[in-house]
């Protein structure tokens, strides 16, 4: 149905259903301006011209016959149909069901099933090669472009501001070249112009054995739409940046291939957003889901971070910065090679490299998790040199340890230890880059690197065990800002020393929380026997303590799973040979490995896990930090333990391995050959993974795969728990389920923002006003501009004036929202300038996220919080019944129970609360974990949280309960849950100064600002009671409230200007602010009585009288100059902190903001002498006064008596002239007289003759 194009009057809204146009009168103040009629008119030329467009394009649709091709005719990209993009603003009932009506037009292949074969694929793209085929760039640009700006400039009637395009708002200050955004410590800039990111996210999907283009036109013509969620990592420097938990969920736009195609179909397509860029993260993960229409496809994650060990060179190329990039894989560089360890910092590192290649000084490094990587040889100079002191008996280019940390990365070869600092201005503020490997430790012989896998106290940490001359001490590497420096450990005496031996070595090393080393010593008792021993090094008080001595020899189990030690056990005649340490914060385990297996939660008391080999020893262990930990052997097994259980699985190879291979090779699956080599196991997100060198069809390539734990634990169990019964001529085969439950469930479970503290904010790209609904590189501009601004919204809002409003959002729309019908109506008849329509709904935070009925990732628990769920679980069989006494209760008499595990019980307390559904054969578990308030101090909020963790067990499920789901089978029964204690991220303290302002009013009886009115800054008056007010505002959730606890007040700086203000010193500080200061230097007082303990301060709270203003005279306000001729004024730079006065939270909220405070008193002095002045000029004045009136006659008399001499002899002179003039003027004028006389009588002798004459001719 053609567009009905008519004339509409203002004031007039467009209602749209089913491409029918009826206009409704609605209420407005804003008409079309002037200036926008000739855009209107192009608009409703274009409106025509695609109309009649779509009656050919319908006409010649109709024609074809099939489902599909009726589909494609139908919404082809010049079709009237648009449901995969609205053109015009409709409900989206109506969309979802023009979705749907294609979905049934075409064959039954389109239908929208789930298909697990299905996967999301994200490459990155810079602003040259959207649309281009096949492009995919490196993520190495992290500076905002200005591509957007002109864009921008063409939408002069949209709902952004264009002051905000041009230039800055009245009352903010220009500040440097805007950067990436983030908040942090240093100032706020200010926007100058709409900026856009340097990358999009280009989404596809594919199926496996299907064509990618031709399912993502599929999906798009069903109405997909994938939803993307960037999740940014918090930085480690958290005095440098503020911490928090941001995401940003947008929506992918639909985009056309720039390439040619078939006029008759869909051109390819792909899906685009912008990839938002934040100060302080250089860690992304991006979650790619779809919109719930065409194709379920399973939700997938990607790591997008930012490599700064990238260069460009001067003619446009790439290069690496720590060597030079090979293309090509070797089979001597992976096969028979040992597997070796993947160290870095966890959730931190954004690039992470591998050695371990033979003989040659090169590193796999990846930004992408080894989704894909690059082969690089190392640029160093590979000088190795032996000595009495550093011996090395064989030399080799093999690079032995690699550590990543978040900028910085280590590598060891043979005794020499480098590290390349990469270069992010997003972290760094700054280039502080190495540029190529730099030698630390140049004197030192490092036999080896220990990581540690956790940052603290806004640092990451790497120690370097030495041997030779300095052998039984540590280097202790800090890394902090990508700047490194180590300090030899301990300060005073060797190891050796401090444990008094006379000959030790360092096996391993281990930093826990708490500024503690765990150090693995081995000492030589006698030539063939050696002691091993667990000795605790303290980093604050310098000393030494020996925690524990591992046993000569492996005990026996006699066929348990587990064995404490306790000194009574009897051993074998295998020796114990301790190879390493691992460590979890977390839940506080403690692991001890080598050709056995020792764990422990105290470092003192060890449990032995039997079910590990003595004839087998580990080379290393992998700790996934969610309760799960993979080993591997020297003979390239992988082992398996799940916490909560001492049962150790043996994965690879078994049974089942071999099961599921065979499995793999029948669906010719690409990820496995018959010739692999394992070069390393990570774990990524919860999910071990393998990275494999793979030969096959003599084609060699390294790939990543997902090690299927749960199908090998699930095969092990069927495999192993079996019976075969004889029912009449035949055997049965019977399975024996060990699982205690069928049906697990999490029940109740909170709103997730107030615990996980993610700020997730929500942008939609703007509506195209194009038939087909695609997206042009204009509005994907104007995509980048909208998310740039909303995330420059976020870093700004954190200022200490509250807005009346608790929303960054408020102020980009708050003097739009009035004409959002306008806007409307432009976008409904297809007149919105530059073609696109820009939605302020779609641009918001979001604070009502709801539970995916599983528990978060994490929580966060301040001062007595308390996080509780409930767990539903039905029993296998008949569990339930009554007991035989009478009246007594019903009983469960299976073992369905259920157990919690806290990793710190001083610090936590888990409350379980147990409730039988006889009907449903079930019980459900009511779990509460509250703080116990007493193992935190105050502290900054996001800064040096307390890590511990809980595990929810049910009993007898460990290892035997398995779940399928549509993102695989999974785990049942264990339930982690990392907790982090302290002042959670999020939280701050703010001035109320739209409450302050009214309070003020009401108790004063009156309010009177400065002349010169700053709405983001009113002034207070001297003389009145000062009355402030704070709020706590949660950023996460959006609550805010009035602060309800007590603080400590103090005026750190000030002057009588914003130039001149200046920070004062603490001694200062403390005479302005202390009731007992005795020197007349007091600012303000108050008759709040309360002071702290040291009575140097007074407390204040909500409740408190007021602050009096006193200015005595030697603080710095006494006796202002005033700067004109209002009454001077002086600006108060006021912190407000509540740290040690307020029991009830464990966040230290310091606020800092000015105070505007106007007409301060004059001194004593300086008003006696403005008053003598005064008073001197105006009898001055007065004086002068009486003497003019005084000799004002005589003044009079003088001056008539000069005018009238001056008046005679001016008119004798006058006369004298006068007379003169009168002589010679007779005489001449006699002259002339008789000169005229003379010829008159001439001429009248002559007029006869002429007579005469005159009468002859006559």
């Amino acid at each position: 149905m053609e567009r009905r194009n008519e004339k509409r009057g203002r004031g007039e809204k467009v209602l749209l259903f089913d491409r029918k146009v009826r206009p409704e009168k609605v209420p407005t103040e804003k008409s079309a301006p002037a200036q926008s009629e000739k855009v209107r008119g192009e608009g409703e030329e274009t409106a025509r011209g695609e109309a009649r467009s779509r009656g050919e394009e319908k006409a010649g649709g109709a024609e074809r016959t099939g489902g599909e091709e009726r589909v494609r005719a139908a919404l082809a990209p010049c079709s009237a149909m648009s449901p995969a993009g609205p053109a015009q603003p409709r409900p989206h009932v109506l969309r979802a069901l023009r979705a749907l009506l294609a979905v049934f037009l075409a064959p039954w292949g389109l239908w929208a099933v789930e298909d697990e074969d299905c996967t999301w694929q994200v490459v990155l793209n810079k602003f040259e090669t959207v649309g281009q085929s096949g492009a995919s760039d490196r993520f190495f640009r992290q500076e905002p472009l200005d591509t957007v700006e002109k864009v921008f400039r063409t939408l002069v009637d949209a709902p952004i501001d264009p002051e905000e395009v041009s230039g800055l708002r009245s009352g903010e200050r220009e500040g440097p070249v805007p950067r990436a955004l983030g908040p942090g410590r240093s100032p706020n800039l200010f926007l100058q112009k709409y900026l856009g990111f340097p990358y999009y996210l280009k989404v596809n999907y594919s199926c496996e054995g299907q064509p990618s283009e031709a399912l993502v036109r599929k999906g798009h013509l069903t109405g997909l739409k994938p939803v993307v969620l960037v999740t940014f990592q918090s930085p480690v420097n958290f005095r440098h940046w503020k911490i928090e938990q941001l995401q940003i969920q947008m929506e992918a736009a639909p985009f056309r291939s720039k390439e040619s195609c078939n006029e008759e179909e869909v051109c390819v397509i792909s899906w685009y957003t912008p990839m938002p860029i934040k100060n302080g993260s250089v860690v992304m993960h991006v979650d790619v889901s779809g919109n719930g229409l065409g194709p379920l496809i399973p939700q997938k994650r990607f790591q997008v971070n930012i490599n700064g060990f990238l260069k460009r060179n001067q003619d446009s190329t790439i290069k690496f910065t720590v060597g030079s990039e090979l293309f090509h894989l070797a089979p001597r560089y992976f096969v028979n090679a040992p597997s070796r360890p993947l160290w870095y910092t966890v959730d931190q590192a954004p690039v992470l490299i591998l050695g371990g290649i033979p003989n040659e000084k090169s590193i796999l490094l990846t930004d992408t998790s080894f989704k894909d990587f690059s082969l690089i040889e190392l640029n160093i100079d590979s000088c190795w040199v032996g000595s009495i002191y550093c011996p090395q008996a064989d030399f080799a280019a093999t690079i032995y340890d690699t550590i990543s940390t978040e900028s910085t990365l280590f590598i060891r070869q043979n005794q020499l230890v480098y590290y390349s600092t990469g270069t992010y201005t997003t972290l760094h503020e700054g280039d502080h880059g190495s540029g190529s490997w730099v030698r630390v430790l140049a004197n030192e012989c490092i036999k080896k690197l220990c990581p540690v896998e956790f940052h603290s106290n806004g640092s990451e940490y790497v120690m370097a065990l030495t041997t030779g001359k300095h052998e039984g001490y540590v280097h202790f590497g800090t890394i902090t800002d990508g700047r490194v420096s180590f300090k030899m450990l301990p300060v005073s005496l060797s190891v050796c020393e401090g444990i008094q031996v006379s000959n030790c070595s360092i096996i391993w090393s281990v930093f826990l929380k708490g500024e503690k080393l765990l150090l693995l010593v081995e000492s030589m008792v006698t030539a063939t026997r050696n002691l091993y021993q667990v000795v605790s090094y303290n980093l604050v008080t310098d000393s030494l303590s020996i925690l524990y001595k591992i046993p000569e020899f492996i005990p026996d189990a006699r066929g348990l799973e587990f064995l404490m030690m306790l000194r009574t056990e009897s051993f074998t005649t295998s020796p114990m040979v301790p190879k390493g340490m691992s460590y979890d914060p977390y839940n506080n385990l403690l692991y001890i490995w080598g050709n056995f297996l020792l764990q422990s939660y105290d470092y003192e008391n060890f449990i032995y896990l039997a079910d590990f080999p003595k004839e087998s020893s580990i080379k290393y262990l992998v700790n996934s930090f969610q309760g799960e930990l993979a080993i591997v052997t020297e003979t390239e097994e992988i082992w398996y333990i799940l916490e909560g259980s001492y049962r150790v699985y043996k994965l690879i190879p078994s049974d089942g391995w071999e099961v599921h291979v065979s499995l793999q090779a029948m669906r010719q699956s690409n990820s496995y050959a018959a010739n692999e080599t394992m070069v390393t196991i990570f774990y990524e997100q919860d999910k071990l993974y393998q990275l494999v060198y793979l030969i096959s069809r003599q084609e060699a390539r390294l790939v990543k795969r997902l090690v299927p734990v749960v199908q090998l634990l699930n095969y092990q169990q069927v495999n192993s728990h079996y019976l075969l019964e004889q029912q009449g001529g035949h055997q049965t085969l019977t399975f024996t389920n060990l699982c205690p439950f069928t049906v697990m469930r999490l029940w109740d479970l909170p709103d997730p923002q107030s615990y996980t503290r993610q700020e997730r904010y929500r942008a939609l790209p703007p509506r195209v006003l194009e038939a087909s609904g695609f997206h042009s590189e204009r509005s994907l501009a104007v995509y980048q501009g909208l998310v740039y601004y909303l995330l420059w919204l976020h870093s700004k809002y954190d200022k200490p004036y509250a807005d009346p409003v608790h929303d960054p959002t408020w102020r980009w729309w708050k003097n739009k929202k009035q004409d959002q019908d306008y806007y409307f109506y432009l976008a409904s008849n297809w007149r919105s300038a530059g073609g696109v329509h820009i939605d302020m709904a779609s641009y918001e935070k979001i604070y009502n996220v709801k539970a995916e009925y599983q528990l978060p990732e994490r929580i966060f628990l301040d001062k007595g919080t308390k996080y509780s769920f409930s767990l539903f679980l039905t029993a296998r069989g008949s569990a339930l019944k009554t007991d035989s006494t009478i009246g007594a209760s019903f009983q469960l008499e299976s073992q369905l129970d259920l157990g919690v595990l806290l990793a710190d019980p001083g610090c936590i307390e888990a409350a379980v609360k147990q409730e039988i559904l006889i009907n449903r054969n079930s019980v459900l578990f009511k779990v509460t974990l509250s703080d116990k308030r007493i193992c935190f101090d105050q502290g900054i909020s996001g800064h040096n949280l307390m890590k511990t963790s809980m595990l929810v067990k049910v009993v007898g499920s460990a290892g035997h309960c398995f779940q399928n789901t549509h993102l695989g089978p999974r785990l049942q029964g264990n339930l982690v849950v990392p907790v982090l204690i302290g002042c959670p991220p999020g939280k701050r303290l703010a001035f109320d100064i739209t409450y302050t302002l009214e309070y003020n009013h009401l108790q004063n009886k009156h309010y009177f600002d400065c002349v010169e009115v700053d709405p983001e800054m009113p002034c207070f008056l001297f003389r009145d009671i000062f009355y402030p007010f704070f709020l706590i505002q949660d950023l996460v959730t959006g609550d805010s409230g009035s602060f309800q606890g007590s603080y400590v007040l103090k005026v750190v700086g000030g002057g009588p200007s914003l130039d001149a203000i200046r920070e004062y010193s603490e001694e200062e500080i403390y005479r302005f602010n202390s009731p007992l200061d005795n020197t007349d230097s007091l600012i303000w007082t108050t008759k709040n009585t309360t002071t702290t303990e040291d009575l140097a301060f007074n407390i204040l709270s909500h409740q408190s009288s007021g602050i009096e203003w006193l200015c005595l005279p030697n603080s710095p306000c006494h006796d202002t100059v005033p700067r004109s001729i209002f009454a001077p004024e002086f600006f108060f730079k006021v912190l407000v902190s509540n740290r040690g006065v307020d029991k009830s939270t464990y966040c230290d909220y310091q606020l800092i903001f000015l105070l505007h405070i106007h007409g301060l008193p004059l001194s004593s002095k300086r008003a006696l002498f403005l008053l003598l002045v005064s008073s001197i000029i105006f009898l001055g004045l007065v004086a002068l006064y009486i003497i003019a009136c005084l000799l004002w006659p005589l003044v009079v008399k003088a001056c008539n008596i000069l005018r009238w001499k001056i008046t005679n002899i001016v008119a004798s002179e006058s006369y004298y002239t006068y007379a003169s003039s009168s002589s010679r003027g007779f005489s001449l004028s006699s002259k002339a007289s008789s000169k005229a006389s003379s010829k008159r009588s001439e001429r009248d002798k002559a007029e006869p003759g002429q007579t005469l004459a005159k009468r002859s001719l006559t």
